[in-house]
């Protein structure tokens, strides 16, 4: 079974490659001893592939199940695949808690923060998530790398799909296996595990794809949080999405 998931591989713009099939390690519990578990389990079945974030509360885990699974530390240590920059705005270094404070926010410096990792080899690919088509189109106005973009099914974004696929620009649709895309599942149930590498055998016909976009879109996530009048670069919740929401 490792075999077989390693040779899912999909090429971002910039020549590396990913899994398209990765491990989300969110845990409403939040209890570090299971997620290292998860992690260890999902690697002896041949996962490759760690979605993570500061918010999560997962980083450590995921630091600490590779470190003791991998003998090559520097997956573990000294670099990260892909960097993403979760919302367009920037909040202060101790903020790991889901909804941030007024006093909380920072100056968003886009121009000068992803392509630094680059340079410093932090990470070998960068993206967005959560960045609708004009902040998209602004950022391309000075980056030298095309970054990655991330969607899903019931968040299909038409209009900034089409931009991305101008500009050449990687786009993680997480119910996108049939695109030969990325995908992130969740699951810390060994079975469930399993059956979602599974999913990579599975075709989806036309009536599928037709039936998927049919489906009523929605973001469920729509970051409220992050707009306010004081402090936030966003007074609105329209103002974040540049009416895209």
């Amino acid at each position: 079974m490792e075999g077989k998931m390693r040779s899912y591989q999909t090429m971002l713009n910039n020549g590396e490659t990913l899994p398209i099939m990765g491990l989300g390690t969110y845990s409403g519990e939040n209890d570090r001893e299971t997620t290292e578990k998860a992690i260890r389990t999902a690697i002896k079945m041949g996962y490759r592939h760690f979605d993570t974030a500061k918010i999560c509360g997962s980083e450590q885990a995921v630091g600490n199940a590779l470190r003791r699974a991998i003998s090559d530390e520097r997956l573990g240590m000294e670099y990260i695949d892909m960097y993403l920059v979760h919302w367009p705005v920037a909040l202060k270094p101790w903020v790991d808690y889901p909804i941030p404070k007024e006093e909380d926010f920072e100056e968003f410096d886009m121009e000068n923060t992803m392509e630094r990792c680059l340079e410093m080899g932090l990470c070998r690919s960068i993206g967005v998530s959560n960045f609708p088509s004009k902040k998209i189109e602004e950022l391309l106005d000075f980056a030298c790398v095309a970054p990655a973009e991330e969607m899903h099914p019931m968040w299909r974004q038409r209009k900034l799909r089409a931009i991305c696929r101008d500009y050449e620009i990687h786009v993680a649709l997480r119910w996108g296996l049939s695109q030969g895309s990325s995908v992130i599942v969740k699951s810390f149930n060994p079975r469930r595990m399993k059956e979602n590498i599974g999913a990579l055998h599975l075709k989806l016909d036309e009536w599928d794809l037709l039936d998927i976009n049919k489906m009523e879109e929605r973001k469920i996530m729509r970051g409220e949080c992050l707009s306010n009048d004081p402090t936030s670069p966003y007074r609105t919740i329209e103002e974040l999405w540049d009416g895209e929401i």
